[in-house]
């Protein structure tokens, strides 16, 4: 260090001048701008490190959206969150290296972006049956959404994909930062901290009192189950290739597998078990190996029942509502199916009555993201099934944009699967199998309506078109 500054006496006499001044500055200007004085500095060298990197922002603003949880801000469902600052950033980064922009039309872009039109589309339509408060807050979700495509979208034809590294380290610290997330949701389930900001009202009751289930930083149990289904998807598809493609031991591909197990099973979410039983059959379908597809199966089973032994010792009596309410829906599900949908049932009957009163719906529908926030329908209705609600909300063009979408995305995901790239084949086997199970998810839950964990999903879809391209 002695002799850095002896080499650079003029950078060092600045830099302490500098700092100096800044100090007498924050001394003589008011009390009131004392504070935003102090941090201006701190924000700046955020942005400046962040955008000294093309990928910097991408990863900052996933990282923020699995860790962080929202500000406790009273403005929308949840308050605004620290993620969207890296956001903010990386539109600023995008503009500023334009020339390095190569975007190939193809079927998956095409998708991508009819389904982002056709759902600003239907902003008219919501202001004219819901008017213009309502509105504004479907254009605050459409924005959302147009955050995840444009991860989507820059990580796999903006600057971030000229760019050369290895997307394996990356992988591998999302999968530390997602345990680490679900592990806090465990710990958050057990001694039930006070929600940090806004969140579904979801509870289990119990004959020890009611409890709200496992959430995490987020602002719903569905969003937590449905993470946790992506990355123990992941560590299966981890499990049946090369230890050197990975990096990650398999001790620790077994100990997330145990949090995240726990922490699906504290969500108390089926459709997201539903998903995850989806996905690993489809990789076992794979056409892997013998001995890789005992390999994955032995896996599957050892962190499942991990997850399981942990929920059990931890909270006994919420582990057994939870056996006896598969239990209910094995025993339900051909004599009265309306009972194992947790209301979804009636909701859909409005919803197909409403379709069937009014069929010119079906050409424009009623606005998006207004069903359960206006009263269209008589009375606000949550469809939790996405294709039933697009087509109420968007009409035939949003849900036909929905399948298209779907198709686009496996299609690209399968071709990046049977690539023999080794980054190219493990995050497009990753995808695929996982969005196999979301095609089926969809079925009880908005999924694309979780911005905090769709940019996670696409961003594993870029990187498999990027390299595949």
């Amino acid at each position: 260090m002695t002799a850095a500054r002896a080499e650079h006496p003029v950078l060092w006499l600045g830099a302490a001048a500098a700092l100096g001044a800044y100090a007498a500055f924050l001394a003589l200007v008011p009390q009131t701008l004392a504070v935003p004085a102090a941090i201006a500095p701190v924000v700046v060298l955020i942005a400046w490190w962040t955008l000294a990197r093309p990928s910097r922002w991408v990863m900052a603003f996933l990282l923020c959206a699995l860790l962080l949880p929202p500000l406790p801000i009273a403005l929308g469902n949840t308050g605004p969150h620290p993620a969207l600052i890296f956001a903010a950033l990386g539109l600023f980064a995008g503009v500023l290296r334009m020339p390095e922009w190569k975007v190939r039309p193809d079927a998956l872009t095409s998708a991508l972006m009819a389904y982002f039109l056709i759902l600003t589309a239907s902003l008219a339509p919501a202001a004219w049956n819901s008017g213009v408060t309502i509105a504004a807050a479907s254009l605050a979700r459409v924005l959302l959404l147009g955050v995840s495509l444009y991860v989507f979208f820059y990580t796999a034809y903006g600057p971030s994909a000229a760019e050369k590294r290895d997307d394996f380290p990356q992988a591998r610290i999302l999968f530390w930062c997602g345990t680490i997330s679900a592990l806090f949701a465990c710990l958050d389930f057990y001694f039930q901290f006070p929600a940090p900001a806004g969140f579904g009202p979801q509870f289990v009751w119990l004959s020890s009192g009611v409890y709200r289930r496992a959430q995490g930083v987020f602002y719903e149990a569905s969003t937590l189950g449905n993470l946790c289904a992506f990355f123990l998807t992941m560590i299966a598809v981890a499990m049946v290739r090369p230890k050197r493609e990975t990096g990650l031991p398999r001790w620790s591909l077994l100990a997330g597998g145990a949090v995240f197990s726990a922490a699906l099973i504290f969500s108390y979410s089926r459709a997201s078990v539903f998903n995850l039983v989806i996905a690993l059959a489809t990789l076992l379908y794979l056409r892997q190996p013998r001995g890789r597809r005992r390999r994955t199966a032995a896996v599957a089973l050892t962190s499942i029942f991990a997850g399981a032994a942990v929920a059990y010792f931890s909270f006994p009596r919420f582990f057994e509502a939870y056996l006896w309410r598969w239990r209910g829906s094995a025993e339900y599900l051909l004599e009265s199916p309306a009972r194992i949908l947790s209301g979804r049932w009636e909701n859909w009957s409005v919803l197909g009555q409403y379709m069937s009163h009014h069929p010119l719906t079906a050409l424009v529908g009623v606005g998006y993201k207004t069903l359960p926030y206006s009263n269209v329908l008589g009375r606000p209705v949550v469809a939790d099934n996405m294709y039933l609600s697009l087509l109420v909300e968007t009409g035939v063009a949003g849900v036909t944009a929905l399948l298209w979408l779907n198709w686009s995305i496996l299609r690209a995901a399968y071709r990046a699967a049977r690539r023999p790239g080794a980054v190219t084949s493990f995050h497009g086997t990753w995808i695929f199998c996982f969005w196999m199970g979301q095609v089926v998810q969809m079925a009880s839950g908005d999924l694309l309506t979780y911005w905090r964990v769709l940019p996670l999903y696409l961003w594993v879809l870029a990187v498999a078109v990027r390299e595949s391209a």
